[in-house]
């Protein structure tokens, strides 16, 4: 019975010294971290005490951000965000109008925005591709359009895919969603160094490895 208290009492003592230790070695990632060796651009992530964190990413006059939660699980830092949802642009309206052109066009109460739009219609093998001019308007010949892409250059992550729902239609027009400047983590993972940590960056190019370290 002694034997049987003293291994419990032995087992209690090494969880517990296991949870000190890797309560310690969580503590030690709480701080900031600042992206390196990319010209231009500044960025960072701030890992809170509560196991929350803060992105930021700034290129010229665009800044964009970022938000979840962290863990750390051996020597891999782990971070959570939402879901990044499906389409970064919202169709608002799709009709025929009198013409013989295909018009897209982007609103927002933000007009140094509209200029900086890559859209383009598929129709069979044949993609055509614009860009929008400064009103947030586009042209293309008239033709059935069997689905059409749309991408906000300063944001230049994905393009946002759409199907007509009528292949006769001609115009339309599309909003930028409230989160198309947001960073989504979603379960990225990062590998521990000396100086901070490094893995991918979804906005930056694929595949490559780019490190972050502590101020």
């Amino acid at each position: 019975m002694f034997l049987i208290r003293s291994l419990a009492t032995w087992l209690i003592l090494c969880l517990i010294a296991d949870q000190s230790v890797a309560q310690k070695a969580t503590k030690t990632m709480i701080g900031e971290y600042y992206l390196t060796g990319v010209r231009e651009v500044g960025s960072g992530l701030k890992l809170n005490a509560d196991s929350t964190f803060e992105f930021f990413f700034s290129y010229g006059a665009l800044d964009r951000a970022g938000h979840g939660t962290w863990k750390k699980q051996g020597n891999q830092l782990i971070l959570f965000s939402k879901a990044r949802p499906p389409k970064d642009f919202a169709l608002v309206t799709s009709k025929t109008v009198p013409g013989d052109t295909i018009t897209i066009r982007i609103v927002d109460t933000n007009k140094q925005l509209l200029r900086y739009v890559d859209c383009s219609i598929k129709n069979g093998n044949d993609i055509l591709r614009d860009i929008t001019d400064e009103d947030g308007k586009t042209y293309f010949p008239k033709q059935p359009v069997e689905a059409m892409s749309v991408r906000f250059q300063l944001c230049p992550d994905r393009y946002s895919v759409f199907t007509p729902t009528d292949k006769a239609h001609n115009y339309f027009e599309f909003r930028f969603e409230p989160w198309i400047a947001e960073v989504f983590f979603e379960n990225t993972v990062y590998t521990i160094s000396e100086k901070g940590f490094e893995g991918p960056l979804s906005i930056l190019e694929p595949g490559e490895t780019y490190s972050f370290e502590r101020n």
